[in-house]
Parts: structure tokens; sequence; C-alpha cells
């Protein structure tokens, strides 16, 4: 699609960003939630085939799939999106891509994904992807009608929530890769194993080296044996401040 076309496909107030990879872009909203390192950091971490159905939860403006598009990784995305703006946002950004008939973009709650995938996808599917509200119910101040704190705390839906849409959607054996938050890490164990999906391989992620851990990547299986690989750290920062060079890799 050429610039002109692409321009059709943007709002008011909104913004083109290139991805860069394989010539993608993304429209973005400043008013909403914009993507950022998290969604980056997964889309490398996950892994699926060439031929794979892989359903993202709370896909936002839909940059997960697209930046696993843009990585081979995966043949069919299906992304589920609460807020209404953030769901046209992702149906747009799949057109603008080409993507149509590879992205379908489904808005509403994702506690009632096997209902909405019915007749929208195919089930069960090979890879789920999510970067979900980080924040519990009952951390911080907020405003249930803000779209930036429903993207950020556990308004609509909790971990466990997601745990179970996650489970109930994977074939055996098929992975589901998130990045959260390491001071919750107790309780992500707890729920995926309560929802019979395995953690098989995690990585924290420092923003410098010799400083705590900010986010954690996790790679679980649905029904898979017990054994786990914790991978080396994945830092983002020099000393100087620049990206390691495995991040820049990673753009």
């Amino acid at each position: 699609m050429d610039k002109k076309n692409i321009n059709n496909y943007i709002h008011p107030g909104e913004r083109l960003d290139d991805l860069q990879r394989n010539g993608y872009v993304l429209i973005q909203d400043p008013s909403l939630f914009c993507f950022g390192m998290d969604a980056v950091l997964l889309a490398d971490f996950a892994k699926a085939g060439k031929n794979d159905h892989v359903l993202d939860l709370c896909t936002g403006n839909g940059v997960i799939p697209l930046l696993m598009a843009a990585r081979g990784k995966g043949g069919f995305y299906t992304g589920i999106e609460l807020q209404e703006r953030s769901a046209d946002l992702a149906t747009r950004n799949a057109l603008v891509n080409n993507m149509e008939d590879a992205f379908k973009v489904i808005q509403g709650d994702i506690c009632n994904t096997r209902e909405l995938l019915k007749e929208n996808a195919r089930l069960p599917a090979d890879v789920v992807t999510c970067n979900p509200p980080y924040m519990a119910g009952g951390d911080g101040l907020v405003n249930p009608g803000d779209e930036k704190a429903l993207a950020r705390h556990e308004i609509s839906c909790t971990f466990a929530d997601i745990a179970g849409q996650a489970a109930g959607s994977l074939r055996d054996g098929g992975h589901f890769f998130l990045v959260h938050r390491p001071r919750r890490l107790v309780e992500i164990m707890r729920e995926l194993e309560g929802k019979e999906l395995e953690p098989k391989r995690m990585r924290f992620v420092h923003s410098f080296a010799g400083k705590e851990a900010t986010m954690v990547l996790i790679d679980a299986v649905k029904r898979g044996g017990a054994q786990m690989i914790v991978e080396p750290p994945l830092i983002i920062y020099e000393e100087g401040g620049g990206y390691t060079a495995e991040v820049r890799g990673m753009y």
C-alpha cells in the first residue's frame, strides 16, 4: 500500500511509526496506550511456526502480531481487544500493512475469548501471547473510565482471567508467551500451574547490569512437563545509556 493510501487510514491526532521490520508501520494514537519496550521484547521472545495460529490477548493497537509477522513468526493472527478505539486502530494497522487476510481483530471482552472465537478464528490456537495490565486492581488511584488506565490496571480482567482464557484457547503442547512484572511472579506461577500451563522458559529483563529486574518474560506450555530453563538476563541499556547490542538487534 503506498503512502497516499496509508494517509487515508490515519485519523487526526494520530501518528505513523516505522516498526523497522520488513517495511511495517504502526498507526498510534497518543491519547491511547502506545506500545513500549515490553511489546518489542515479547515479540522477540515468542516463538511460532510459519503456519501457526497466534492469538494475542489484550492486543491494543495490534503491535505484537505485527512485530511477530515481520519476524516470520506465525501464519495467521487473531487479536482480541476490549476497547473499541484500540480495536479500530489494530484493524487499520492490519490494513495498512496488507495483513487483512492474515490478522483478524475482534473487539470484545477477553473473558469471553472462546465465545468470541467460535465464528471468527480457528481453535485451538497454537500460540497465545499477552502483554497484560501489570497493576493489580487495588494498586494506586485509578479512573475506571480512563482508556490508558484500562491498559495498565486490572480493571476489566485479572491475570487469573487471562491465564484461564489462554489455557482454554490453546491446544495441548501449545505455548503461552507473556511479559509481566517480577514482583508478581509468585502469583503468576501459581495461576499458570493452576490452569495446566507449565512454565518452561523464563528470562528476566534489567534496565542496566547490576540493577534489579523490571520485567520477566515467560514461556508456558499447556500440559507440559515440570522442568524450566531460566535464560541469561537481558540487559536493555549500556552504561552510557544507549541500547545494548542484543536490544538493537531486536529493532
